[in-house]
């Protein structure tokens, strides 16, 4: 069930969190639950919108958006509806979900460079509760797709990501950029805007984030460079490395072809577990009753190239293991 707050509630909210003491069971200081609460929430739970603001300017399809739960872990994250079709250039939720993915193959929780990323999808009765001039993503019936990403804490805005002194000192550092530089490179980063890679502000724990990954894959480039498509350190985690010997092509297959899909039946529309690919070929696929994300067979196919070919370039001695 999908709420909007009352100026009242807004207003009485807003005064608690200021006096009142907020306790967390905190992950870390930038991502303050386990991802399985928060892709659970996002997905699956009830809240109510206590705000729902532009993210960068007035009319930004974008959203910053804090979401308000029973359980009071609340949650503020980056909410971005999807157009006609579910896909277009920089409008690609498969391609952020997939991205988010692809990382859990070869890396553990405290090391992804994505934050929790998940699509919701809510009838147009509902949605247009919260944007009264929003257009359905798919029709018959008409329902809209919303790409979900949790809104990191204690994070740089903006700058160069990239301290070449502190990767060679930091080996913590190290890692963490290492590891979002091999993402990004797997995933064919080609979209260098700063601010789509964030570092921490923590300096126990200089974790680095990627947090717009929607163009990537098989995505035309944008007017912003391809930077981080490439891998520029020298020296990679041997850790990843190993992770990333352990992908099989079938792994690949099952872990990026249905990274979300959407039931619809008796007029009920509500996201369910990933079942068997309906169609390999395509990205977006829908059947009278299904609706689903992934990558395409081709798509995935190139991931599992690249990875092949840094593994080999591994092997060839190019890259020092720390």
């Amino acid at each position: 069930m999908l709420r909007i707050l009352s100026l009242r509630s807004v207003r009485l909210f807003t005064l608690l969190l200021t006096i009142l003491p907020i306790s967390l069971s905190a992950q870390d200081s930038n991502v303050l639950y386990s991802v399985e609460e928060i892709e659970r929430k996002l997905v699956y739970d009830d809240f109510e919108i206590f705000r729902f603001r532009d993210l960068r300017f007035v009319g930004d399809i974008g959203k910053r958006v804090i979401l308000k739960y029973a359980d009071n872990k609340d949650l503020q994250i980056k909410w971005r509806r999807a157009l006609k079709g579910g896909h277009e250039f920089n409008n690609a939720p498969r391609f952020e979900v997939a991205a988010y993915a692809l990382q859990k193959l070869f890396l553990d929780e405290n090391e992804y460079p994505v934050p929790p990323t998940v699509c919701r999808a809510f009838s147009m009765e509902e949605y247009l509760k919260i944007e009264k001039d929003a257009l359905p993503t798919f029709k018959k019936p008409e329902l809209a797709l919303v790409m979900m990403q949790y809104w990191l804490n204690e994070v740089t805005v903006g700058g160069e990501v990239y301290d070449k002194e502190k990767f060679k000192n930091d080996p913590v550092y190290a890692k963490h950029f290492a590891n979002a530089n091999i993402l990004t490179h797997l995933i064919k980063h080609a979209d260098s805007n700063e601010g789509n890679l964030l570092t921490s502000t923590d300096p126990e724990n200089p974790r680095v984030f990627t947090v717009d990954n929607g163009v990537t894959f098989s995505s035309q480039e944008s007017n912003r460079g391809t930077k981080w498509r490439y891998i520029i350190v020298k020296r990679l985690p041997k850790k990843t490395i190993e992770g990333l010997r352990g992908i099989t092509s079938e792994k690949l297959h099952k872990a990026l072809g249905v990274i979300a899909e959407i039931d619809i039946k008796d007029g009920n529309i509500r996201s369910v577990d990933p079942t068997e690919n309906i169609n390999a070929k395509r990205g977006v696929r829908r059947n009278d009753n299904v609706i689903q994300l992934g990558l395409s067979k081709r798509e995935i196919n190139s991931v599992e190239k690249r990875i092949k070919a840094l593994l080999k370039q591994v092997d060839k001695g190019r890259y020092d293991l720390f």
